[in-house]
């Protein structure tokens, strides 16, 4: 069940398209303070973002696995992934799993070390949480995710 109802819609900035909504969430998380590449998706079909609550979705066509290469860790994006974005933090995530050994893992939030560490926490609904470098979530300017 979709948690972006037409009520949501309706007070946010609403983007649709693949390449309009993959600059727009990548310039969101960089001006919140987060890496860039925190969110591979593809096949992107519509995106928003309530700046009163911090409220944002993606919807792609299908759920994707994404492999970060400079660690080495599988991540599971579902179809619609959403969660409540502030600076250097991502809260109330939903839509997104990671690969933990043998398991997947639901995450549900993100936050950057403040004051800076270059270092990123990500936890799990179970407790779980892990301390990765910033850089491995990083893209490049010009590259696509």
């Amino acid at each position: 069940m979709s948690l972006v109802t037409e009520e949501i819609k309706a007070k946010a900035e609403y983007y649709q398209g693949h390449q309009f909504c993959q600059e727009k969430s990548k310039f969101l998380l960089t001006e919140m303070g987060l890496p860039n590449g925190l969110l591979p998706l593809q096949d992107i079909e519509e995106c928003g973002y309530v700046k009163e609550t911090g409220f944002v979705w993606l919807r792609q066509k299908r759920s994707i696995t994404h492999k970060f290469e400079k660690i080495g860790k599988l991540v599971s994006y579902a179809t619609e992934v959403s969660a409540y974005i502030e600076h250097k933090k991502i809260k109330r995530l939903s839509g997104v799993r990671a690969k933990e050994l043998l398991i997947w893992v639901t995450l549900n939030e993100i936050f950057v070390d403040d004051p800076p560490t270059d270092k990123i926490i990500i936890k799990s609904l179970t407790g779980l949480s892990r301390t990765l470098p910033v850089s491995a979530f990083e893209i490049e300017d010009g590259k696509d995710l």
